[in-house]
């Protein structure tokens, strides 16, 4: 019976070393029991110089919501997510590769254990691309079908011409539009990382098409979620004159599943700031439109200095409502056109379009004396915190999205060395408490 069990452990350790898939066992404080070698893979290039024995401590640069989705989960046991995508480093793009992504599906085996998968999805994620792309341009093929409004743009932006199902959708006819500005149409609201009509114009022309999706209003006043798809009109012969198709599309949806499906794609599941994938999204939007229009672009690095003490004085829930508390105050504090994104841990990261060094540093500065200030209540009284900061500028000679962050990350580093809550700017003289 003895020889049987000890076969049926091995057959199972083989099993587990064996599998095309990542395994992680861990306890609810991320202290990892049982890792197989394809996890290893994955995860150990990951960790850096975190402690390569817990499972959140690897995955605390890139994922550092995998603490909270476990924490957070109210049930004895059961799956936790499935399939969450997970950006895995910040410099993939410097080869002109795609960047590696990581599904992770968890699940609670009971009050103290829980499991997780990992596999890598970039091919599969770099195919999606490509399909939406595909789809997308099999859209602007179908504008005689009345569920699809077209519009007919100038280079310039202003409406030549409708069908009739614009009118149908929007409440307004074609003759009541023609010669009208798009944006005067198309409604944007303005927030963070959101682009304006004539931006979504631009990248239109750039890449033969762009697409966007947001809340409408039909002339009844009556609010509609619409996809939109801008598309390079073609060229029939040399008198055509350039412009665009711009594709309306009403969609039905849930609100709820909607916003909350938006909220996991695109924020921190505990601070409500961007996350690390929608920040670089949006920095190399950001990175490109500086290239072509050489508007100024600068970033922010900021980091909370000793966090490890508070979390080791506090606990980490202390910790959390900090990041939560640090979060509301900087997006309050920063202007709406500002991306506030959380990258990992007590690390931070403001993109700042149309601003120049000079001006970022002022708002770093800015930022930095709020987040002395900030006094948090806890159960044990009260907690202080302070930050470090690093400020760059996109030039000639250091321009891309893994240059500047780079940079950044430099200035950051120097800040923290000259004695920390302080800002520094590239080639700038540094801004002390």
């Amino acid at each position: 019976m003895d020889a049987d069990l000890s076969r049926e452990h091995e057959q199972l350790l083989e099993f587990l070393y064996a599998c095309p898939v990542g395994l992680v066992e861990f306890d609810a404080m991320g202290a990892i029991t049982m890792i197989n070698p394809h996890a290893m893979k994955h995860l150990l290039p990951v960790a850096g110089m975190r402690d390569p024995g817990n499972l959140f401590a690897m995955l605390e640069g890139c994922a550092p919501e995998l603490r909270n989705l476990l924490a957070d989960y109210p049930k004895e046991r059961g799956g936790i997510c499935e399939g969450h995508r997970i950006a895995v480093d910040m410099a993939a793009r410097r080869s002109g590769k795609d960047p590696k992504v990581l599904a992770c599906t968890m699940i609670k085996l009971g009050p103290n254990r829980a499991m997780a998968t990992f596999s890598d999805i970039t091919v599969q994620v770099a195919q999606e691309r490509r399909l939406k792309q595909s789809e997308s341009w099999f859209g602007s093929l179908i504008a005689a079908v009345n569920d699809y409004a077209v519009l007919s743009i100038s280079a310039d932006g202003v409406i030549e011409g409708a069908n009739a199902a614009f009118a149908r959708q929007n409440g307004c006819a074609a003759g009541d539009v023609t010669g009208v500005p798009l944006d005067q149409i198309v409604s944007v609201t303005p927030g963070s990382g959101v682009m304006t009509v004539a931006d979504q114009l631009r990248l239109a022309e750039r890449d033969g098409w762009y697409l966007d999706e947001s809340w409408q209003v039909r002339g009844t006043g009556e609010r509609y979620w619409c996809q939109r798809l801008f598309a390079v009109r073609p060229e029939l012969d040399d008198r055509s004159a350039p412009g665009f198709f711009v594709v309306l599309r009403d969609v039905t949806r849930d609100a709820s599943d909607t916003s909350d499906l938006r909220r996991m794609l695109l924020f921190d599941h505990l601070t409500g700031a961007a996350n690390r994938t929608h920040f670089l999204q949006l920095f190399e939007r950001e990175q490109r439109r500086w290239r072509d229009a050489r508007q100024p672009l600068s970033l922010i690095l900021l980091d909370v200095d000793h966090f490890k003490s508070v979390n080791d004085a506090y606990g980490h829930p202390t910790g959390d409502v900090v990041l939560k508390q640090l979060t509301q105050l900087c997006s309050a504090t920063l202007r709406p056109s500002d991306l506030f994104a959380r990258l990992g841990g007590e690390e931070f990261a403001v993109l700042l379009p149309d601003t120049a060094l000079m001006q970022a540093v002022a708002i770093a500065d800015r930022l930095r004396e709020a987040i002395e200030a900030l006094v948090i209540p806890v159960a044990a009284g009260a907690v202080r915190i302070t930050a470090s900061f690093g400020c760059a500028t996109a030039t000639d000679a250091c321009g891309t999205v893994d240059g500047l962050i780079e940079l950044a990350d430099v200035q950051l580093y120097a800040a923290k060395h000259g004695g920390r809550n302080r800002v520094h700017g590239q080639a700038h003289r540094s801004v002390e408490a």
